[in-house]
């Protein structure tokens, strides 16, 4: 009988020792990553199956007994998963309860247009494709503003997101991160600004946005075209222009392109374009409601990514054919 008992002991011993082993060794992965997609509903048992067949080299009814004892069995999260080299099935169990899933990063970048994201958007292989299916009024709709155009309407950040995420959703949080920064810009305005809606301010930063080649000059351009619109007079900016052309736009802007009327060409229009031309940062939100308190009416680009401002036509003058034509 004591035999037995020592024998029994033994065989416990031995067997808690190689379940401590197994749990501390990194599983042996077909791929490294892993990806490993768990489906809503999916049973721990199937968590298991599904596990191996992505490639963890190990035995399913094992790993779905140390599912089973740790007691999490049911914590685990429906997600999409990457195993890195090195993961123990301790580490495994903890990632899936935890649905620490693995993350894309896609970014939106200041000053580009709304034709822009949506190309961007196209090329994200890890996104599920919703929206390219909606026109913009129809997506709009979806994001629960009807009617409204989207150009600029979502704030230009890094955003990161599970694989297999709807890019709708993605444009639903940069769409509601450009409502609060909008917000919180318009509630900071000038008392003298003379923008009269956050609506406004936003097409304005748009404008400051395409218009500023170094960061330091933004409060400035901001000024002129905030001084021009106290004026009354026309804004005479290229990017809208530019904006207005679309995808006729060859690189270059002619004359008769200044001179041909439609609804962005503010040098036939007087006030701010109709929409945004692009999507502002909040340094461009900030400066377009704060602008620098100048006189200046005009800016021409000195070829240095930095801008001359002068607040007469005869200054300004001068400052073109120094800048742009090389005469002294």
């Amino acid at each position: 009988m004591r035999r037995l008992l020592a024998l029994i002991v033994l065989v416990g011993s031995a067997l808690g020792g190689a379940a401590y082993w197994w749990l501390h060794q990194p599983l042996e992965l077909g791929t490294q990553p892993l990806e490993l997609a768990i489906e809503p509903g999916t049973t721990p048992r199937g968590i298991a199956r599904d596990a191996v067949a992505a490639g963890v080299r190990t035995d399913a009814r094992l790993l779905y007994a140390w599912f089973r004892f740790s007691g999490q069995d049911r914590a685990i999260k429906a997600g999409n998963y990457e195993i890195p080299p090195g993961t123990t099935p301790i580490g495994l169990l903890q990632k899936l309860a935890r649905g620490e899933e693995a993350l894309r990063a896609f970014t939106l970048v200041e000053g580009w247009n709304w034709r822009q994201v949506r190309q961007a958007l196209a090329r994200e292989e890890q996104l599920q494709h919703d929206a390219a299916t909606l026109t913009d009024e129809a997506l709009m709709a979806r994001l629960g503003r009807p009617g409204v155009h989207p150009e600029g309407r979502f704030f230009p950040d890094t955003y990161t997101y599970a694989k297999g995420s709807s890019d709708i959703a993605l444009l639903r949080r940069a769409l509601h991160a450009m409502d609060r920064h909008l917000e919180a810009a318009w509630a900071q305005r000038a008392a003298d600004t003379p923008l009269k809606s956050a609506d406004e301010a936003l097409i304005l930063a748009s404008i400051v946005e395409k218009e500023t080649g170094k960061a330091s000059d933004r409060g400035r351009i901001a000024s002129v075209f905030t001084n021009r619109l106290r004026a009354g007079m026309l804004l005479q900016t290229d990017p809208t222009v530019i904006y207005g052309l679309g995808e006729k736009f060859d690189g270059n802007l002619r004359r008769r392109d200044l001179q041909t009327d439609q609804p962005w060409n503010t040098y036939t229009r007087a006030g701010l374009p109709p929409t945004p031309i692009a999507m502002p940062g909040k340094a461009s939100l900030l400066a377009a409601v704060q602008p620098d308190p100048t006189g200046a009416l005009y800016f021409v680009a000195k070829g240095d990514g930095t801008s001359h401002f002068s607040a007469s036509l005869q200054e300004h003058n001068r400052a073109v054919n120094r800048y742009q034509r090389g005469q002294q």
